[in-house]
């Protein structure tokens, strides 16, 4: 008799479960209230300090919940047309050589053209530095507003912009275990990796994966997500500050400020809100490497780990140790490293016959230029020319930005002679060093961390969209080289 009686039991309780997490769930995404909106966006003033309770709702989650039904039956009707549509071939040798430019991904923030370079969700960079919101007395957009345009494709208010500044402030607040793990952990440790598991140890809290073995609908995954999303891109500042002041100060962070923008709060935990210029800096940074397409390491990982319905704190600490590696984001660390060893065997001389001799002996060891080149680019990347047109304007007497600004010239020359470079042309990575170092920020081991802040910002922006669409679970087919012989062998 219990036996028989106990399926039913376990489905009652597990109803009632569910209920409560549900209703718990609906409480904590009740976030904020929405603050008045104005036709056009308005220069981004200092918001007044507020507190947000519980019983309002966040304006981007709203436009969300708006955008999703619309955006399911758009891409279900397309692929209910053209489903069985071919898009292109796949060559042996792209197969060989890690899969360099198959059409496979969907990817909604950006789009990179070889020629023209990233677009934002259709805006270029100049046009993202033009239409988005920016701080009072700034130039560069807020990431927040970038953000918004990822999520939504929509160029957000100003006042949707500061509605977002305070919701990830108010988010920010780390768990102790977390503030006990990054403290505990050997100074030895490189800093991706103390970032990686404090995102990790962030698992604990997951409302997707509270709500996931609830037995939520499916069609909800996307709510859930976007609490998740939203939680880490507050909580990766605070733990960065701490990553950064434990290795390379005196331990104390400084707490996130409500009434300030995620640039200048970046900059705070850092040690460096005091200089308005390095604060417009980090906005910009965190804009422009916000995202780069789907297929780059660290946004395909997060998109392919989140396939198989892992959190997004999961998903990014899975992206975040691909973003680590010396081919990926490890290279602005790389580039600084090679001008600075070219500085001090230079000096001051940037003529032609100096820095081409110096070029040469490179390539002729076998070893490349550092900062140029693209897997995809065929032209200068733009967001290299957006830091160099903020060096021209706040550091032009830079001696290392004099040295980037000379190679900026010779390089493409050298390389193109050396004819084994596709694109000879500087990429993002060429400039941002000399950026951050200017400002004292010289720890070249952390530059990666700020690149994997603002690589969260995509790839949780496509995470969102991965669940609201109802992707599955990516799986690509494999071949043996034996077989791929017997394949070319029938063709």
């Amino acid at each position: 008799m219990l036996l028989l009686s106990l399926p039913r039991f376990m489905n009652a309780t597990k109803a009632a479960s569910s209920r409560r997490l549900a209703s718990s769930l609906k409480s904590q995404r009740l976030l904020f209230t929405r603050l008045p909106q104005k036709a056009t966006a308005v220069p981004l003033k200092q918001p007044t300090p507020a507190f947000y309770s519980t019983a309002h709702a966040s304006p981007l989650k709203e436009r969300l919940a708006q955008l999703i039904p619309k955006r399911r039956e758009e891409v279900k009707k397309f692929r209910a047309e053209h489903g069985s549509d071919v898009l292109g071939e796949v060559t042996l040798n792209q197969i060989y050589g890690g899969a360099r430019g198959v059409p496979a991904l969907l990817w909604e923030g950006s789009v990179l053209d070889p020629n023209e370079g990233i677009r934002f969700r259709n805006l270029t960079v100049k046009e993202c530095q033009e239409k988005l919101p920016s701080a009072t007395h700034g130039k560069q957009p807020l990431p927040e507003s970038m953000f918004w345009l990822l999520v939504t494709g929509e160029v957000p208010t100003a006042n949707e912009v500061q509605a977002l500044s305070a919701e990830w402030a108010a988010r920010a607040q780390l768990p102790k275990f977390v503030e006990d793990l990054i403290d505990n952990c050997p100074n030895t440790l490189h800093p991706m990796a103390q970032l990686s598991l404090a995102i990790t140890a962030l698992e604990n809290d997951s409302v997707f994966s509270k709500a996931y073995h609830s037995g939520v609908s499916k069609a909800d995954y996307w709510q859930f997500t976007y609490e998740d999303s939203m939680d880490l891109i507050a909580k990766i500042v605070p733990i960065a500050g701490r990553i950064y002041r434990n290795l390379y100060r005196d331990g104390v962070v400084a707490p996130i400020q409500p009434d300030k923008d995620y640039g200048y709060n970046l900059a705070n935990v850092l040690g460096f809100s005091n200089n308005e210029e390095f604060v417009e800096l980090l906005r910009l940074y965190l804009s422009i490497h916000s995202d780069h397409e789907g297929g780059n390491v660290s946004a395909h990982t997060g998109h392919l780990v989140g396939s198989a319905l892992s959190s997004p704190f999961l998903s990014m600490a899975a992206s975040l140790n691909g973003l680590a590696g010396p081919l990926h984001g490890l290279a602005n660390q790389e580039v600084l490293d090679f001008l600075l060893k070219m500085k001090e065997s230079v000096g001051d001389d940037y003529s032609d016959e100096t820095l081409e001799k110096y070029l040469w002996n490179i390539l002729d060891n076998g070893q490349i230029v550092p900062g140029y080149g693209h897997a995809v680019l065929r032209k200068t990347d733009p967001r290299y020319l957006a830091q160099r047109d903020f060096a021209l304007e706040h550091l032009p007497e830079d001696p290392m930005f004099k040295l980037v600004s000379r190679l900026y010239e010779v390089v493409p020359r050298v390389l193109t002679k050396h004819g084994k470079t596709k694109n000879p042309f500087p990429n993002v990575d060429s400039h941002s060093g000399v950026l951050l170092q200017y400002y004292g920020l010289k720890e070249q081991t952390f530059y990666t961390v700020l690149f994997g802040i603002s690589r969260t910002l995509g790839v949780m922006a496509q995470l969102i969209w991965d669940r609201a669409l109802g992707l599955p679970i990516e799986r690509p087919k494999s071949f043996s080289t034996e077989v791929l012989k017997k394949r070319i062998e029938k063709a």
